[in-house]
C-alpha cells in the first residue's frame, strides 16, 4: 500500500507516522495482530477502546498490534486496480501475512465493511472456509459493544469477546500463542477457546430450533457464553502514551471517568447492558490528565462516560482539572451530558477556557413519553440546565429527540417543536435567544432492552412523522432541524435483532457493493432489499414485535441483565412508571451485582465483587436554585457573549523563532492543515510555552511558508512560532526534535523578526526525478523542449471555472545531473535528476502540478504521480538564497 500512497485520498491517513505509533522488530516478536477498525481513520481514531487494546497488548514484549482502517472506496479502487493487499498502518504489512485480525464492532451497520475489508486483504469471508493451518490465515476476532447481539455477524468470526476487552483478548492471545508454538489446526484453537471467560465461539453452536431462536449449542461447557468486565476500573490499563492522530473526528484527549449506566432508560441498550456503574478515582483520573497531556500535546480534553454528568465526583473532578487545563489554554468538554447534570461553577470554569459544543437528549418532546422511557428528566429541568447555558454565554444548544417510541401519538410529535420553542425563549421576552438545533432519530428496538419485544413503526411511518416535524419548525426563528435517514434507521432495526440467517443477506449486500452504509453519502437501501428477497426473508419478520416468553435470537448469550428485570421494566413503561437510578435508590434486581438475594448473572475473574462502584455515595454538586420573580416566574440572567478569559501571562510575546525542518518520506503526504495540527501538538509535547491570541478563539501564535503541495518531499521548510519564555535556539531544536513525525527533522532556529512574519520566498529549488528510469533521462528532454517554448497555457480549475494561465515564466533555469550529485537525494529505483529553480513572483502553481505539465508526454498523470520523486532544496528571499544543509 504504501507504493501507492501518492495515487490515495487524504494519503496521511495510510502513511503510518503519527506520534506515538508502536514499531518494533518484527522477527523478535512470536504475534503479530491487527487492531481492525471497520471505518474511515476519521471514525476510527476517535474510539477509544482501540487505543485501550493497542496499549496493552504492545506492552507484551511478546507481541505486537498495528492497525488498519476501512479504506475508502475510491482508494480501495486503487488497491484493487493494483492487485494491492490492504496493509497494516505502521509496517505495511499485509494483513493475511499476521496472526490474528481484531475487529471492534460498535454498531450492527458497519457489518458489510468487515467483509469489505476481509476482501481487500484476501481472507476467506467465512469460518468454514478458512484453512486449518493457522499459519496460512490469521484468527478473525471480534469485540465491541454490538457483538451482544451480531448473529448476522456469526459465521464471519472465528471468536467473538463479550463485554470488556482488556482481560479477555490477552486470555485469547495467550492461547493463540500456545496454538502456533504447537501448530494446533484451527479447529482445536476454537474449541479450546471456548473456556476462555468473555468468550463466545460462533461455530460450536448449530442451527437453531426455531427460526427466530438462538443457535443450538454442540458443547455443554459453553452453552451460555457471558459478559465478562472489569470489576474495577482504577485497576484496569490506560495508555498515558497515545497515538496522535493526523486527522480524526474527535480529534483530542479521552479520557473514561467511569464505565456503565444505571439510570434505565428503557430504550438505551449501552445502560442495560455496561452494568454495573464503575467510577474511576479522582486522583486517579487526574494523574491521567497530567500524564496524557504532557506525552500527547492535545489542546481538549474530553472526559468520557455513557453520562459523564452522573459521575459522583464530577465537580471535583472539574475543579482540579480545569486548574490544570488554565494554566495551558486546553479546554474540557463533557460529552453526553444528561439535563441538568452540570451546576454554575462547572460552566463557568469551561466558559473561562472556551465553549465547547453543548448537546442534551431529552429524548421525548412529553413529559408523559420521558416517563414512558424513564428519561427521568423534567421540563423544568430542561429549561433550568438552558438558563443556565445563557447566563454562561452559551448561544446554541443541540437537543437529541428519538420518533417512534413505544404509546407515542402526535401530540407526542408537537411536543418536540413545542419544548424546542420553549428552550429557545428561555431567557424570556427581550432576552437574548437561543438557537436550538433539533436532531431527530427514529426508534430503534435493542436486544437486551425492556424495549426488545417492540415493533419498530415502517419506513413510511417514519417518514410521515419527520414531515409533521419539519411543517411545525417551518419558518420558525432560531429553530432547526436535523434527521436521520429513515431507511437508514430501517436497516438498523432489520439488524440489531436478527438470527443467523441475516448471514447471508450480509454478504449478499455486501458484494452489490453496499459498504459504508453508516454514511448518509454512501447509503442506498436497494442492495439490502435484494438480498433479502434473495435469501427468501421478510424485513417485517425482524422490525415486528416479539412474544414475551418465546425464544430470541440472542436468548444463548448472557449480558449479565435477567429476562424478569426487563418484563418488570416493560410493564412499568406501559404504565407510564418511572423507576429511580439504584445507585441511589432501591435496588430493583437487575441481575449484574451481587446482592443479597443472590450472586451477580456475570462471571467473575478473581476476587473483586460485581456492584456499583462510586467515588462519592451521592453526587458532589450543589442544587441549581432558580432565579424567580414576585410571581414565581423564572428569570435568566443572560450575559453578554464575551471571549474566554485567557489568563494574561499566556499572551505576553517574549521571543519570535523561525524553525527550518525538513518534510521528507512518507511525511510528505501530510496536507497543510494536517501539519499545522502536527505541529501545534508537537510544540505541547516539547514543552514549548507558546504564546497565544486573544478573542474567543485563543489559539498558539503560529504561522508558517507557503503551503507544500501533497507529496512533495522538502529539505527547506519553515514555520514561525512565538514563546512567552525565550529559550535559546539550540534549546528549542533540543525539545522539538524527539516528538516530531518521522522524516521531519529540525534543520535549525534563528530568532526572528517580528515584522517579516508573512515574508514568503520568491522563488524556490527543486530536485526532480523518475521513478523506474535507468539510463536515458526522459524528464531532462521534457523540460528541454519545455523550456524552449515561449509560453505554455495550463488550464486549472477554480471556483469561476477553468482558468488558463502562462507557466513558462514559473522556470527560472534547469540543469541535468545524475542523481548520487544532486542535493544527496536517492531516486528509488535508478533515473537521472533535473534540478531547477521556480520563479514564483509573476505566478504561482503547485510545484507537482508544474512538473506533471512538463512531464505530460510521458503519459497519464496518475502513472506519472507514481514515479515523480520531487524535493525542495531550497528558498530564495529577496535575492538571498537560504539553502538547506545536508541531513
Amino acid at each position: 500500500m504504501r507504493e501507492l500512497l501518492p495515487l490515495l485520498p487524504k494519503p496521511s491517513r495510510y502513511a503510518g507516522i503519527e506520534e506515538g505509533a508502536c514499531h518494533k522488530n518484527a522477527d523478535a516478536v512470536n504475534l503479530r495482530i491487527a487492531l481492525a477498525f471497520p471505518d474511515t481513520y476519521e471514525v476510527g481514531m476517535s474510539y477509544l477502546g482501540q487505543k485501550i487494546l493497542y496499549s496493552i497488548v504492545n506492552s507484551c514484549p511478546r507481541w505486537l498490534a498495528e492497525r488498519v482502517m476501512a479504506p475508502e472506496r475510491e482508494a480501495a479502487a486503487v488497491l484493487r486496480a493494483h492487485k494491492a493487499p490492504l496493509c497494516t498502518l505502521e509496517s505495511d504489512t499485509p494483513l493475511k501475512n499476521l496472526h490474528c485480525v481484531a475487529f471492534s464492532v460498535t454498531h450492527e451497520l458497519c457489518y458489510t465493511n468487515i467483509l469489505y475489508m476481509l476482501d481487500l486483504a484476501a481472507i476467506p469471508l467465512r469460518t468454514a472456509n478458512r484453512p486449518e493451518d493457522m499459519t496460512a490465515c490469521p484468527l478473525v476476532i471480534a469485540g465491541g459493544g454490538a457483538l451482544l447481539s451480531a448473529e448476522a455477524l456469526a459465521p464471519f468470526m472465528d471468536i467473538m469477546v463479550l463485554g470488556d476487552g482488556e482481560e479477555s483478548l490477552p486470555d485469547v492471545l495467550r492461547l493463540l500463542e500456545t496454538a502456533m508454538e504447537n501448530s494446533w489446526g484451527r479447529s482445536r484453537l476454537l474449541r479450546e477457546t471456548r473456556l476462555v471467560s468473555g468468550v463466545y465461539v460462533p461455530s460450536l453452536f448449530g442451527p437453531s430450533a426455531s427460526p427466530c431462536g438462538p443457535p443450538t449449542p454442540l458443547f455443554a461447557d459453553h452453552a451460555r457464553p457471558s459478559r465478562r468486565i472489569v470489576a474495577d476500573l482504577n485497576t484496569a490499563p490506560y495508555p498515558v502514551k497515545q497515538i496522535t492522530p493526523v486527522g480524526a473526528v474527535h480529534n483530542r484527549l479521552t479520557l473514561e471517568i467511569a464505565r456503565g449506566c444505571t439510570r434505565g432508560c428503557r430504550f438505551c441498550h449501552a445502560g442495560m447492558v455496561y452494568r454495573p456503574v464503575r467510577e474511576r478515582s479522582v486522583p486517579g483520573v487526574m494523574t491521567l490528565v497530567r500524564d496524557c497531556l504532557k506525552e500527547t500535546g492535545f489542546d481538549e480534553i474530553s472526559f468520557l462516560a455513557l453520562s459523564a454528568g452522573d459521575f459522583s465526583a464530577l465537580k471535583t473532578l472539574c475543579r482540579n482539572a480545569l486548574d490544570h487545563c488554565a494554566a495551558e489554554q486546553v479546554s474540557l468538554s463533557l460529552p453526553s451530558l444528561r439535563v441538568g447534570s452540570i451546576d454554575d461553577e462547572i460552566l463557568e470554569r469551561m466558559a473561562e477556557l472556551r465553549r465547547t459544543g453543548c448537546t442534551l437528549a431529552p429524548e421525548a418532546g412529553s413529559q408523559r413519553l420521558r416517563d414512558v422511557i424513564n428519561k427521568g428528566v423534567s421540563e423544568e429541568d430542561l429549561l433550568l440546565h438552558a438558563q443556565k447555558l445563557l447566563e454562561h454565554g452559551w448561544r446554541q444548544v443541540k437537543l437529541y429527540f428519538m420518533i417512534g417510541l413505544p404509546t407515542e401519538t402526535d401530540e407526542d410529535i408537537a411536543a418536540i417543536a413545542e419544548l424546542c420553542r420553549k428552550v429557545r425563549d428561555a431567557a424570556g421576552c427581550g432576552a437574548p435567544r437561543m438557537q436550538v438545533t433539533a436532531a431527530v432519530s427514529p426508534f430503534v428496538p435493542k436486544p437486551f432492552t425492556p424495549f426488545q419485544w417492540e415493533a419498530q413503526i415502517s419506513s413510511e411511518e417514519m417518514s410521515r412523522r419527520i414531515n409533521l416535524l419539519r411543517d411545525i419548525f417551518r419558518g420558525q426563528k432560531c429553530l432547526k432541524l436535523r434527521w436521520h435517514e429513515p431507511a437508514m434507521s430501517r436497516l438498523e432495526g432489520i439488524l440489531s435483532r436478527a438470527d443467523r440467517r441475516m448471514a447471508d443477506v450480509v454478504e449478499k449486500a455486501f458484494h452489490k457493493g453496499a459498504v459504508f452504509c453508516s454514511w448518509a453519502d454512501s447509503f442506498d437501501l436497494a442492495p439490502w432489499l435484494a438480498a433479502l428477497e434473495e435469501s427468501g426473508l421478510d424485513a417485517e419478520a425482524f422490525t415486528g414485535p416479539r412474544t414475551p416468553g418465546a425464544p430470541l435470537a440472542w436468548s444463548h448469550l448472557e449480558a449479565g441483565i435477567s429476562e424478569n428485570f426487563l418484563l418488570r421494566e416493560r410493564a412499568r413503561a406501559l404504565r407510564e412508571k418511572i423507576s429511580g437510578d439504584c445507585r441511589y435508590n432501591v435496588c430493583r434486581q437487575c441481575g449484574a451485582c451481587d446482592t443479597k438475594a443472590g450472586p451477580s448473572r456475570l462471571p467473575r475473574v478473581g476476587t473483586n465483587a460485581h456492584a456499583n462502584r462510586l467515588v462519592f455515595p451521592m453526587r458532589d454538586q450543589d442544587a441549581y436554585l432558580p432565579a424567580r420573580d414576585a410571581e414565581g416566574r423564572l428569570i435568566c440572567r443572560a450575559r453578554a457573549n464575551r471571549p474566554p478569559q485567557i489568563a494574561a501571562t499566556l499572551t505576553v510575546k517574549a521571543a519570535t523563532y523561525r524553525i527550518w525542518h525538513s518534510k521528507t518520506e512518507d511525511c510528505a503526504f501530510l496536507s497543510q492543515l494536517e501539519l499545522q495540527a502536527v505541529l501545534d501538538r508537537a510544540l505541547r509535547h516539547a514543552a514549548l510555552p507558546s504564546a497565544f491570541s486573544q478573542g474567543f478563539h485563543p489559539l498558539p501564535l503560529l504561522s508558517f511558508g507557503r503551503a507544500l503541495p501533497v507529496g512533495v518531499q522538502s529539505l527547506a521548510e519553515w514555520f514561525v512560532i512565538t514563546l512567552r519564555t525565550a529559550l535559546a535556539p539550540e534549546t528549542v531544536a533540543q525539545r522539538l526534535s524527539p516528538v516530531l513525525p518521522p522524516g521531519m527533522d529540525v534543520i535549525r532556529v534563528e530568532k526572528f523578526i517580528k515584522s517579516r512574519r508573512t515574508e514568503l520566498a520568491s522563488k524556490e529549488k527543486f530536485s526532480l526525478s523518475l521513478h523506474a528510469c535507468e539510463d536515458d533521462n526522459p524528464a531532462a528532454r521534457c523540460f528541454e523542449q519545455f523550456a524552449a517554448l515561449d509560453a505554455f497555457t495550463y488550464l486549472r480549475k477554480t471556483k469561476n471555472g477553468l482558468r488558463s494561465t502562462n507557466i513558462r515564466p514559473i522556470l527560472h533555469s534547469w540543469e541535468s545531473a545524475p542523481p548520487d550529485t544532486a542535493q544527496n537525494q536517492q531516486p528509488r529505483r535508478g533515473g537521472a535528476t533535473v534540478t531547477f529553480t521556480a520563479d514564483w513572483r509573476t505566478v504561482y502553481l503547485s510545484p507537482l502540478a508544474f512538473c506533471l505539465a512538463i512531464l505530460k508526454p510521458l503519459g497519464r498523470e496518475d502513472a506519472l504521480r507514481l514515479r515523480v520523486r520531487l524535493t525542495k532544496t531550497a528558498q530564495i528571499f529577496a535575492g538571498a538564497d537560504v539553502p538547506a544543509p545536508n541531513l
